[in-house]
């Protein structure tokens, strides 16, 4: 699998449907944490990153249907993070024209003084991606498995506890662990796999 996966194509074409609810949401539920967090680490203010992240929604509702899935273009997320830079200059540019008595001067410097968006912003937006997309996964599979099976995946997995400590914890032999941790794994993987294809 790649470690990288694309927005499945169904969803983008279902999103041109502007009255399909759940397409969007889940478009919304996938992509907000990574526009806000960009904006963020970019140095914008919560409410600011919030407001900058509407508008990158709206933009892309107003021009999802010109985007061209080839994937010689680019990906999806490629041309939702360009959309969203171009956004954050543009509301720089904004504020500068248009100056308040509030707010970070320094945030022109920081955008500013940031590299080719093709190289460490694309792979923040990526790994944000990832991070989300894991989040979204492991939401939507949890409830398969008993409490027991997914505590040994999390706490080997996401808080990096031992396999010996964690089987001592949950009163289970540590090859349980192990099965518990690859199990959910593997659906992980399934479920996220999903966001490539339907």
């Amino acid at each position: 699998m790649d470690d990288t996966p694309a927005t499945r194509p169904s969803l983008l074409v279902r999103l041109r449907d502007f009255q399909d609810q759940q397409s969007w949401e889940e478009f919304y539920t996938i992509y907000q944490p990574l526009v806000f967090r960009m904006a963020r680490n970019q140095g914008f203010q919560d409410a600011d990153a919030a407001e900058l992240t509407q508008e990158v929604f709206v933009a892309v509702a107003s021009a999802i249907e010109k985007w061209d899935p080839n994937p010689q273009r680019g990906s999806f997320r490629g041309w939702l993070f360009r959309i969203a830079r171009n956004l954050m200059i543009n509301w720089l540019a904004y504020r500068r024209r248009h100056p308040t008595s509030a707010g970070n001067s320094n945030i022109r410097q920081l955008l500013a003084e940031q590299p080719d968006p093709h190289q460490e912003d694309s792979a923040v937006f990526d790994r944000e991606y990832r991070r989300q997309a894991f989040a979204w996964a492991a939401d939507q599979i949890q409830h398969e498995f008993h409490d027991s099976t997914w505590q040994a995946f999390w706490l080997t997995s996401v808080n990096n506890e031992s396999v010996p400590e964690v089987a001592k914890k949950l009163n289970i032999s540590a090859g349980a662990v192990y099965i518990a941790r690859s199990r959910v794994m593997a659906r992980l993987r399934q479920k996220i796999e999903t966001l490539e294809d339907k």
